[in-house]
């Protein structure tokens, strides 16, 4: 698709021409079959831990939306896919390099040009959004609609590192938990039942 007709398929909410730019939902899964992941949230509490060689020897590490990182020691340094819910710049994006670029926005029209055109997009689609914000009865993190996504997967193991529901707050914004509309204590019990039901998952605590 050429940038203009990208313009008028977003403009006119075109969901079907946006979706042919995007993997299909089974290829991407597959990315992610027999690994091991880290995905990596924007707590700022991460920023106090020494996870970053343990998140570096993760098969696939995934990073959130701008995908702060202030130092190697506590975040890493490696980023393999980058799910985003808002525009990053270009500098952004040349300094992250992921060769796979997930739009996980039910919003369309922040979609840039430059991630939809971007090696490895995916397009979340809109129903599986949906579904995840009737359960929680908030609209979702793009941290928690990966976690979902990575349940949906046959991933060997999924840990998650800079998950702390908002206690730190995030290291890409000074916004607290009253200036968001997500509901963080929803979405920690999403992630205590998972943790419970499914061995994959390990929730890292900040401090080693």
């Amino acid at each position: 698709m050429t940038p203009l007709g990208f313009l008028i398929a977003r403009t006119l909410r075109h969901e079907a021409s946006l979706a042919d730019m995007s993997l299909p939902r089974d290829a991407l899964l597959a990315a992610f079959r027999g690994q091991d992941v880290a995905l990596v949230g924007n707590a700022r509490g991460l920023a106090e831990a020494h996870h970053g060689a343990a998140i570096d020897a993760a098969g696939m590490v995934i990073r959130i939306n701008r995908a702060p990182m202030p130092q190697a020691a506590s975040h890493g340094s490696r980023t393999d896919a980058l799910a985003l819910a808002t525009g990053i710049d270009a500098a952004t994006l040349a300094r992250t390099s992921p060769r796979l670029t997930l739009w996980m926005s039910h919003k369309r029209k922040r979609l840039p040009w430059r991630i939809a055109s971007a090696p490895g997009f995916y397009l979340h689609p809109q129903p599986a959004y949906r579904a995840l914000a009737r359960a929680l009865g908030a609209p979702p993190t793009t941290g928690l609609m990966m976690i979902d996504l990575l349940s949906h997967s046959q991933a060997a193991a999924v840990t998650l590192y800079g998950f702390d529901f908002f206690a730190t707050q995030s290291l890409s914004g000074r916004r607290t938990a009253t200036q968001v509309p997500h509901d963080f204590a929803a979405e920690a019990a999403f992630v205590t039942a998972l943790l419970a039901r499914d061995p994959r998952f390990t929730l890292r605590k900040h401090a080693r």
